[in-house]
Formats: C-alpha cells, sequence, structure tokens
C-alpha cells in the first residue's frame, strides 16, 4: 500500500518537470504571456501565463505537449508581438524579455545554442564586410577570415548533433569560398548558395519563422535597389528551391510574398506571382480563399481594365463598359445599410458637384431592395444598381471588396486609374481632375 502510495504522488512530478517561464521588462507594459504550438499550417494554443508584479510568469508542461517549435505572443497584434523557441521535450525554457533587447534565454540549451551561434556568425560576418568596406585584396587576412567562419560553422554543426537546433544551424550554413575571391565575385556566390543549403521539407523549419524570414532576405534584401525583373527573379529562385511536393509550405511562401507586394501597391510583382504561381498552386490545394483573393487583385489592378456587370438604368439595360458619355467614372460599391457609406455618400456627392465630366456608378450590396430604393433617392444623378446576396454577390467577389463604401476611379475607357482606400484620399485625387 505504500509503494502505491509513494507512485500515485510521484507521477504528478514527473509529468509536470518541465515548464516555460520567464521575465517581461518594464513589467508594467505586459500581462500575459500566451503561448502556442507552431505548426506549418497554424499555431495551436497551448496554454497562458499571467505576469506578477514583476513580469514573471510560469507555464507548466505535461507529457501531452511534444517537441517541436512553439510560440510566445506576448501583446497584440500577435503576428506582430510574438517569438519562436525550441523545446525537445526535456528541458525547462526560461528567458528574458524586453521590447528593446529582444528575447534572451537563460535557460534551455538548444534555445542558447541557437543564440550564441547567431551572434557568432554576427561578428564574423562583420569582420568580412569590414574587409571589403577597405577593398583589401590581402589574400592571407581574407583566408584567416573564412577559416573562423567555416570553424565557426563546423564547431556549431558539432556541438548541435542530436538536438532539434541543428536544422536550422545547418539551414544557415554560410558561403566560404575555396580561395580568394574579390566583392564582386564572392557576392554573386554568396547568392547563389543562399537558398541551397534550406531544407524547405524539414518539418521544424516549416514550424518557425526561419523559412519566411529567409525568403524575405534573398527576395527583398539580396541586391540594393532592386528592380521589379530583379523581384521576379528571385521570385523564380524561391520557387525553384522548393521541392514540388512541398505544395504546402511553396504556397504559403509565395502567398507571403504576394501580399508584400500587394500592401506595397507593386501591382507589377504581385500579379507576377498569381500568374506564375498562385493560381495554379491554389488550385492544386484546393485554397479557393487565396485563389478568390489573388484574382480580385489582379482583375482590379491600376492600369487593368474594369471587370464589367449588367446595369439596368431608367429601365434601360446596359452595362459598365457601354456607359458613355463622361471622362472619369466613379465606380462606388456601397450599401444603404453601412453607416460608413451613408456617412460617406453625401460628401461624395459635394466632391463631385462641380465635376460635370464625372459620373458616379454606385453599386449597392443588398439583401432587399426596400431600403435600398428609399437610399438611392438622395442621389438621382448617380447610376445605380443593386447587388443581391450582398457579400454572396458574383460582382462582389470578382471585384475582391471586402469592405464598404470602397471607391474604383475609372477613365472613360473603363480602366483603373486608382483605388483610394479612404475618402480623404477620394478626395485629393477628385481635386486632381
Amino acid at each position: 500500500m505504500k509503494k502505491n502510495l509513494i507512485i500515485l504522488f510521484v507521477i504528478p512530478l514527473i509529468s509536470f518537470a518541465q515548464s516555460v517561464k520567464g521575465t517581461f521588462s518594464p513589467a508594467e507594459d505586459f500581462s500575459y504571456a500566451f503561448l502556442y504550438e507552431a505548426t506549418p499550417e497554424s499555431a495551436n494554443y497551448i496554454n497562458r501565463g499571467k505576469l506578477d508584479g514583476d513580469g514573471n510568469f510560469e507555464i507548466q508542461l505535461d507529457s501531452t505537449v511534444k517537441p517541436g517549435i512553439y510560440k510566445i505572443v506576448y501583446a497584440v497584434p500577435p503576428e506582430e508581438n510574438n517569438f519562436d523557441f525550441i523545446y525537445d521535450g526535456k528541458e525547462t525554457v526560461a528567458f528574458n524579455f524586453s521590447n528593446e533587447n529582444g528575447v534572451f534565454f537563460t535557460e534551455s540549451e538548444e534555445n542558447k545554442l541557437w543564440n550564441s551561434y547567431l551572434k557568432s556568425m554576427d561578428m564574423v560576418n562583420q569582420t568580412i564586410s569590414n574587409y571589403f568596406a577597405k577593398e583589401n585584396s590581402d589574400k592571407k587576412g581574407f583566408n584567416a577570415i573564412f577559416k573562423t567562419l567555416k570553424d565557426t560553422q563546423t564547431g556549431y554543426e558539432e556541438l548541435a548533433k542530436d538536438k532539434l537546433v541543428s536544422s536550422f544551424i545547418r539551414a544557415n550554413k554560410p558561403y566560404i569560398p575555396s580561395g580568394y575571391e574579390d566583392i564582386s565575385t564572392y557576392s554573386k556566390n554568396l547568392k547563389q548558395q543562399y537558398l541551397s543549403q534550406v531544407d524547405f521539407s524539414d518539418y521544424l523549419l516549416q514550424s518557425s519563422s526561419f523559412l519566411v524570414d529567409r525568403v524575405t532576405a534573398y527576395v527583398l534584401n539580396m541586391v540594393e535597389n532592386p528592380s521589379n525583373d530583379t523581384y521576379k527573379q528571385h521570385i523564380d529562385d524561391v520557387a525553384a528551391a522548393i521541392n514540388s511536393n512541398d505544395l504546402i509550405i511553396k504556397t504559403s511562401l509565395l502567398e507571403m510574398l504576394w501580399k508584400h507586394f500587394s500592401d506595397q501597391k507593386n501591382h507589377e510583382v504581385a500579379n507576377y506571382i498569381t500568374t506564375n504561381y498562385l493560381l495554379e498552386l491554389a488550385k492544386a490545394t484546393e485554397n479557393n480563399v487565396l485563389l478568390d483573393m489573388v484574382i480580385a487583385f489582379k482583375n482590379t489592378s491600376i492600369g487593368s481594365k474594369a471587370p464589367n456587370f449588367d446595369i439596368t438604368s431608367n429601365g434601360q439595360n446596359t452595362n459598365l463598359h457601354q456607359l458613355e458619355g463622361a471622362e472619369h467614372y466613379l465606380l462606388i460599391f456601397w450599401s444603404s445599410t453601412c453607416g460608413h457609406c451613408l456617412d460617406e455618400l453625401p460628401k461624395v456627392k459635394k466632391m463631385i458637384a462641380d465635376k460635370p465630366n464625372l459620373k458616379v456608378v454606385a453599386f449597392g450590396l443588398e439583401n432587399e431592395a426596400d431600403s435600398w430604393e428609399k437610399a438611392i433617392k438622395n442621389y438621382p444623378d448617380f447610376i445605380h444598381q443593386i447587388g443581391l446576396d450582398k457579400w454572396d454577390n458574383p460582382v462582389v467577389k470578382t471585384y475582391g471588396v471586402s469592405a464598404t463604401p470602397m471607391y474604383f476611379l475609372l477613365s472613360a475607357s473603363k480602366i483603373i486609374m486608382a483605388k483610394p482606400y479612404e475618402l480623404g484620399d477620394l478626395e485629393v485625387i477628385l481635386q486632381g481632375l
């Protein structure tokens, strides 16, 4: 009986032998630390720890928490306020964190080794940068620097054997010349090898931020002042580096790049990614949300002809492309049940009062016609078209409308000239007509 009691007391201690704990500073800037398990597709919530008055927290880890990549989220928005760490299933993970200095691990050999490796490589890379900055041609000095780089990489690979961090250290392996190279040759070779050491099939790399950081650095920062042609070539290089069997991670990384260029309003490069990669990948992975998103963006890119749709005006059937008599058309997606729309449309009406060569086409997103029919009486000079089924209306989906009101300025030939997102932006554009 005594033996059974001892076992009952010991088992809970064993199952909660590890934890994640940390100290955030200044303590008053933080309240909770949220723990997530990171996967290639998502982040799964595990638990949260409330910080005490000194900024400390601790989350116990039981046997259901498997080795892998985990994430601490410490503020909102979560996608911008988080960091990854490695959990090997055996070690407690402890760290100190501040917004100014980032994360510093005080316990966990896996994470301390990775931090130490990154700092050591940064120091050697700074020495390499200083060497080339001085336009140095000292071959003995060159060889000594790169011997240090090689020894550093080899040493950390040895230390990382049989550890999860080994995947990251091997993926980060730098280019090491076999003999003296000038800056031009070295830069070219460095670029060629930058992606070659990365195993895009590795589950740990897929689950972490490593692949996103690596790909972003290659596409955006590998060349000073890159042109759109350079961006396209770098995107091709990324796509070629990822095995065609790794459709999920390939789609994810190329979608990430697409979002960057679409956010930057670089329609040329965003649509290049869509045409050459994302359309096919979205279909192959049955990602209909992505498919609709990239098609809508491409359909409504500046310089494209606005997608056509039917219009019934004064009892006459026509369509957007057949409208005539104006130098510009302002296409507005709105709704009679949208408070922002009801606030902004009267202001738009005033803005265009002295612009006889501009016509407004107002497309109403509605579930029923009654309130729309009442509202449009306030805008007799607008060309109105109702779009029933609201967000599910085919025209709404084609234009990628996700909020109302949404504005498109069109030329006489219905080419999209501008897509102002705010009423103030629209006012500036209209003043320039």
